[in-house]
């Protein structure tokens, strides 16, 4: 149980590290320019876990859903158009969970460092933090992911993995106990 428990965040953890080598991103990415970058972040999920402990695997698999479609660049977050309609909305994502704690992250280091700070990254500080607010572990963050502008529920759709592959490990799935 704790091995599968692993999983995720070792998988996220493994996606974060190729992310990393290809986009240049970097460890201490803002400490010139928002140094208080990552303590912002942590206050802020050290309240909203504290007020809804629940919300941490919905924190991950945001993170999870955003990067599995376009990589890691907080497409998930953009909103549909009169054009288009959005990863938001694909039927995968309906279920999604965490977005108002996003925004309220978000405004703080705006707030703080106006203009500064990526959502993408904001989303990938939150979804660390949540899982070390979990009891899980820490990790350091490569940060400096740039926002993507293009959000498809088509795409989501069709890049997200499809329910059976996500319940290979549910209790229906393995043998009656003995």
């Amino acid at each position: 149980m704790a091995i599968r428990s692993l999983l995720l965040p070792l998988a996220l953890l493994a996606l974060a590290a190729c992310s990393a080598a290809v986009a240049n991103l970097e460890i201490g990415f803002y400490s010139k320019t928002c140094p208080d970058a990552e303590k912002i972040v942590r206050e802020e999920m050290i309240k909203i876990i504290a007020a809804a402990p629940s919300l941490a695997g919905p924190l991950l698999r945001l993170h999870f859903h955003d990067c599995f479609v376009r990589g890691c660049d907080a497409s998930v977050l953009l909103e549909s158009t009169e054009g288009n309609v959005a990863e938001k909305d694909a039927k995968p994502n309906k279920s999604l969970r965490g977005f108002g704690s996003v925004e309220r992250v978000k405004a703080k280091l705006e707030a703080a460092c106006p203009g500064i700070v990526s959502c993408a990254d904001v989303l990938t500080l939150m979804s660390r933090d949540a899982v070390v607010l979990a009891m899980g572990p820490f990790w350091p963050v490569a940060l400096g992911r740039r926002d993507g502008r293009v959000s498809s529920a088509t795409e989501a759709s069709k890049e997200l993995p499809q329910p059976p592959a996500t319940s290979l490990c549910s209790p229906r799935s393995l043998p009656p106990r003995a």
